[in-house]
């Protein structure tokens, strides 16, 4: 209980001074923002903090700090210091820089940012990189609501039906101007979220009826698999630490701000609040996995509804569950049409098409849901792990992309860089690692892990010294220029 509590206020007051820290290292003024410049009443729209905030904190969430949180408490209470640290000094940090910058450059996407900071041929690596992973998110967040939905609705209404009542509305909502749909349903479901984590953390601390297990009587790998913590749980606990898939989100929130100065509480403070979610559930896994060790086993009980259930029903009754349902159906499609949407705006990027024209909009969303649906008949696990690595991958790049910004306008970027080196070494290790990647090939060869563990150490350490003598030879040659 003492590490739970703890722990959170670990993150509050890393907000309160760690996030204002970034925010002055970056130094909003009070230039016009892209929404109250462009106001296209599409996808620019002004729209109050709060909304804001919770929309921001939907985006970004969705079941991710659930059953990511989950899958990770099965590392046992090491996991807290992951969500803790990462989110504080690497989550919150890139998706306010991520916002912040996006907000600075009339709402861009994130492909366009990373252009502008490292280069034309990322940039169009970005562009594919980050509709296609937008489009695996939409997919991962289509099937899994739409087969929960069949089981509770009457046969008749099979997961094919729900599969197309699903596209339908990812088509209204990526559609649609933002206000119309997400601006008035996201704040709902985003009380929604924290009441679920409000109800599951005070029940596990105030009910007595559950035993939390601290951290230095545990601080040890649990997993039952044996799976390796680096850096397995880096990638299995993304949403509430660190996510790439936040810096396709943040930028459609940058173009709803109406004040730079806001961007701490929207970007900073709602992964913050994401952190704080994934901490709840991450503990709830971490309680009451020893009293269900039969079912770990078999692989059956974690990451699921079933499980989201049973301990929202046991911590909060009948209203428990269903709130549990409501978030196990309504959450993930919050982050799928946003998603879709998210896809939509990257493409209008790339190809300049503005969207405020009815058939320019349709000539972009068509496609892409056409897209979703080919791939979901593809093996649901197999997209969900190649999801997972590029996922991290993407905040990886994202970082990196915010530091250099910093580095050119001589500010302190460090507080970018070194999660970015963080984040390319375990990016390194699982792809090397992971049986879906380079692990494969590993095997076929009986080459020990010994080997390739520090091969991606170093690659981490490779990329950002070229990061340094790349910005530092530039300066040294700008200066002698200068002279």
């Amino acid at each position: 209980m003492i590490t739970f509590i703890f722990c959170i206020a670990f993150l509050i007051v890393g907000y309160l001074l760690y996030g204002k820290f970034v925010a002055k290292v970056f130094g909003p003024d009070d230039r016009e923002t892209p929404a109250v410049a462009i106001n296209d009443g599409v996808d620019y729209v002004p729209m109050p903090t709060w909304k804001v905030f919770l929309i921001q904190l939907l985006n970004i969430a969705g079941t991710g700090p659930i059953f990511g949180a989950l899958s990770g408490a099965l590392f046992g209470p090491i996991a807290y210091l992951w969500i803790i640290f990462g989110n504080i000094f690497a989550g919150a940090v890139h998706d306010y820089m991520c916002g912040m910058l996006s907000m600075r450059n009339n709402g861009a996407s994130i492909s366009e940012l990373t252009g502008k900071y490292l280069g034309n041929g990322m940039k169009n690596v970005m562009r594919v990189f980050s509709v296609v992973l937008l489009v695996m998110c939409g997919v991962v967040f289509t099937k899994g609501p739409a087969d929960l939905l069949a089981i509770l609705t009457p046969e008749t209404l099979n997961a094919t039906f729900w599969l197309v009542v699903v596209m339908v509305y990812y088509f209204i909502a990526t559609f649609v101007p933002i206000d119309k749909v997400i601006g008035r349903l996201y704040p709902l479901f985003g009380i929604c979220l924290i009441i679920m984590a409000v109800g599951v953390g005070g029940s596990m601390l105030f009910s007595g009826n559950y035993e939390m297990p601290e951290l230095w009587n545990n601080f040890t790998n649990m997993h039952p698999q044996g799976t390796h913590v680096w850096s397995f749980m880096f990638i299995t606990i993304a949403c509430g630490a660190i996510s790439g898939f936040h810096a396709t989100q943040s930028p459609m929130m940058a173009r709803c701000c109406k004040s730079e100065k806001l961007g701490q509480k929207v970007f900073y403070g709602a992964m913050v609040a994401e952190g704080i979610i994934a901490m709840v559930w991450c503990a709830a896994g971490v309680t009451v996995y020893p009293l269900i060790k039969a079912s770990i086993a078999e692989g059956t009980a974690i990451g699921t509804s079933t499980v989201v259930h049973a301990i929202c029903q046991s911590t909060m009754g009948k209203v428990g569950g269903v709130l549990a349902l409501l978030g196990v159906v309504v959450c993930p499609i919050s982050s799928g049409d946003t998603a879709y949407r998210s896809a939509r705006l990257t493409l209008a990027d790339w190809f300049k098409i503005e969207q405020k024209p009815f058939k320019n909009r349709l000539a972009l969303t068509i496609p892409l849901l056409a897209a979703g649906a080919i791939i979901l008949q593809l093996n649901y696990d197999v997209v969900w792990r190649y999801f997972s690595w590029s996922n991290q991958t993407l905040a990886m790049i994202a970082l990196w992309a915010a530091a250099t910004y910093l580095y050119k306008e001589k500010k302190n970027y460090l507080i970018c860089a070194v999660p970015a080196t963080f984040m390319s070494a375990v990016s390194a290790t699982y792809f090397m690692a992971a049986g879906e990647c380079m692990g494969i090939l590993w095997n076929a060869l009986k080459i020990p892990e010994t080997t390739y563990y520090p091969i991606a150490v170093v690659v981490g350490i490779v990329v950002a010294a070229l990061f340094l003598f790349i910005y530092m030879k530039k300066t040294v040659l700008g200066a002698k220029a200068r002279v």
